[in-house]
């Protein structure tokens, strides 16, 4: 993975060395002899180098100057603007002026190589992170699936819920529809003629001169009857209580026992609590 990075800026600034060296050579040979030429490419391209070799040592250890990396920008500038002078100076200025931008170029490109190293991470921190990431998409698979299994059960509850309320809804309307017709015929056979005259014969025998009216059944709303409330019947004595146990029990021979006692104690209509009968059951058979 380095290689990607590191392989095209290293070519890219030993062309663009190449470059400037041989166009430092060619334009100011003319003017001045090829050894200093040489020498003003050499130091150009050295310069470039040397501030290139420190930030890389630099970025080694982790550490990063400004004042290196402004230098190597300053030697990358001055490459570049060597190269656009040689250009606008040469009778043919449009190819030069297409590899002028070399040596920023290949600045570029190192630049791209050192934030790709501060930002490199091991095989097994990329293995961790490709399973957190395979996990999330996993969750949120599972959640949408939960998701729309749960929407398509409540359509289905939705579609079941609404048929059968239409249906209860249907059989209503003909109930109440029967019910209308039926109310409609027995109000129409109570006003009719004929069945006033078959009222009168059958009540005129029973009763001489009473004709009913036939009225119609109410229908509405109707509440549950209350039974009526009975008038308790008044809590005997302790002395009375004994003679009414008394009479009950030796009512039969042998006596009845207090079980048979006590059904007839209640059958009678007479009221007292269980403790108060038996507490006088034990008084009387003592």
């Amino acid at each position: 993975m380095k290689a990607r990075t590191v392989l095209p800026a290293v070519a890219m600034t030993a062309v663009s060395m190449v470059l400037t060296l041989a166009v430092v050579v060619m334009w100011l040979g003319t003017a001045v002899p090829w050894p200093v030429a040489l020498v003003v490419g050499l130091g150009i391209d050295g310069g470039w180098l040397a501030t290139l070799a420190y930030e890389r040592r630099l970025a080694a250890q982790g550490d990063h100057s400004t004042p290196v990396t402004v230098v190597g920008w300053v030697f990358g500038a001055v490459a570049t603007g060597v190269l656009v002078a040689h250009a606008l100076t040469n009778a043919s200025p449009a190819a030069w002026l297409a590899v002028s931008w070399l040596p920023i170029a290949a600045k570029g490109l190192w630049l791209v190589h050192g934030l790709w190293e501060r930002t490199a991470l091991t095989p097994r921190a990329l293995e961790s992170i490709r399973g957190i990431q395979q996990e999330a998409r996993d969750e949120a698979a599972v959640a949408r699936a939960q998701l729309h299994a749960e929407a398509a059960t409540e359509e289905t509850r939705l579609t079941a819920v609404t048929g059968a309320g239409a249906r209860v809804a249907h059989v209503q309307a003909e109930t109440a529809k029967t019910l209308s017709k039926a109310w409609s015929t027995l109000e129409t056979t109570r006003a009719s003629e004929e069945t006033g005259k078959a009222l009168t014969s059958v009540t005129t025998p029973v009763t001489v001169g009473v004709a009913p009216r036939w009225e119609l059944p109410v229908w509405g709303p109707s509440g549950p009857v209350r039974a009526p409330v009975q008038d308790a019947a008044p809590a005997l004595t302790d002395d009375a209580l004994d003679e009414v146990v008394e009479e009950i029990r030796t009512s039969r021979t042998p006596p009845l026992s207090y079980r048979e006692m006590s059904a007839r104690f209640r059958a009678a209509g007479h009221s007292a609590s269980e403790v108060r009968l038996r507490a006088a059951w034990k008084r009387v058979a003592a």
